[in-house]
């Protein structure tokens, strides 16, 4: 199932959308789920207020999805011009975001150096000597443990919105990146355990200031505001169930900036995978349901890595198979 949280499109008035649960049926048709109960079982449901109810709700609640979307009653249907995709998950329980690709990783690393060396009176005799430091190097704990930070789960933004152009930053960047969707309560969890507890897969665009971050991380610390402001964390069009997906290391994954390729990829060669990750996490900690974690950008996934960056106005659009496409547009500077 692809399961998403929508709203209907405003009329005019200056009233704060309602947030509702639905499923996509198909690429023109939501099925409004709290509708669908009151048709199918004659009464409102409180698994079905949210997506995060919903994975609350467990297998029970699921079922009752399953049987929603197989009647799909045709007047709790909703045109998908006449709705807004929101984030899937408004307000997820946490945001944590991993640097999994080898690729990106030592292209981010040489880019960030040269980021910072271009701020010094001689910027060539800076880098060298960064190369010399031996700071353009992979550091060998990235390779022994699944490492992420932790981002902002009051500024997530759904398909078709803009994000905000934050006023300290010039250089401003996107990143394709699989997310999971943690729908069980787990603590030290195996392998095995981790990925029982995945409730979906969802696209993740995480926004980057990358002038701040490169600034930020130079006191080997961050992301903080480099990655942390309104509207940076951008997911959707929806939530797909494990059982859509046969392979999570399979899926094709796209970039294209106004309608241009960027890159063409796959989601496999991860150095540290889902379950591992999940587990990782878990590890003398409880993860609940409704957080999400970010299986990193992959390589060539940003503009970060060739020093190419976004402008005001540039709709980026990031495809995964099987997920679809999260598309946001770039805001004006302030």
């Amino acid at each position: 199932m692809r399961l998403a949280s929508f709203a209907h499109r405003p009329s005019g008035h200056a009233v704060p959308p309602q947030i509702r649960l639905g499923a996509l049926l198909d690429e023109e048709t939501v099925l409004d789920l709290q509708a669908a109960a009151e048709q199918v079982q004659g009464s409102a449901d409180p698994r079905l207020w949210s997506m995060l109810a919903l994975i609350r709700g467990g297998d029970t609640a699921m079922a009752l999805v399953r049987r929603l979307v197989q009647e799909a009653p045709r007047a709790a249907r909703r045109s998908r011009e006449a709705t807004m995709l929101m984030a899937p998950l408004p307000i997820p329980e946490s945001i944590r975001d991993f640097a999994n690709y080898e690729l990106h990783v030592r292209q981010a690393i040489r880019s960030a150096m040269k980021l910072r060396a271009g701020s010094t009176a001689d910027p060539e005799a800076t880098f060298d000597g960064f190369a010399k430091a031996g700071l353009l190097e992979v550091p060998p704990v990235w390779y022994e443990l699944p490492l992420y930070y932790k981002g902002n789960r009051f500024s997530c933004i759904g398909h078709d919105q803009t994000v905000e152009w934050p006023d300290f930053a010039e250089k401003m960047d996107y990143e394709l990146e699989l997310a999971v969707v943690i729908g069980r309560t787990i603590r030290n969890a195996t392998p095995k355990e981790a990925m029982e507890a995945i409730f979906g897969y969802t696209i993740f665009n995480d926004f980057s200031a990358r002038d701040m971050q490169s600034r930020e991380t130079s006191f080997r610390m961050g992301p903080s505001k480099g990655k942390d402001f309104d509207t940076g964390n951008a997911f959707g069009p929806c939530i797909v169930t494990p059982d859509e997906i046969d392979d999570p290391y399979k899926l094709r994954m796209r970039v294209r900036i106004n309608g241009e390729e960027q890159v063409d990829t796959v989601s496999g060669g991860m150095q540290h995978d889902i379950a591992k990750c999940i587990s990782h996490v878990s590890r003398s900690e409880t993860l609940y349901p409704g957080e999400i974690l970010g299986m990193g950008t992959l390589g060539n996934g940003c503009g970060y890595e060739s020093l190419s960056f976004l402008s005001e106005g540039d709709v980026v659009e990031l495809e995964v198979e099987k997920i679809g496409i999260l598309r946001n547009t770039l805001g004006h500077r302030r």
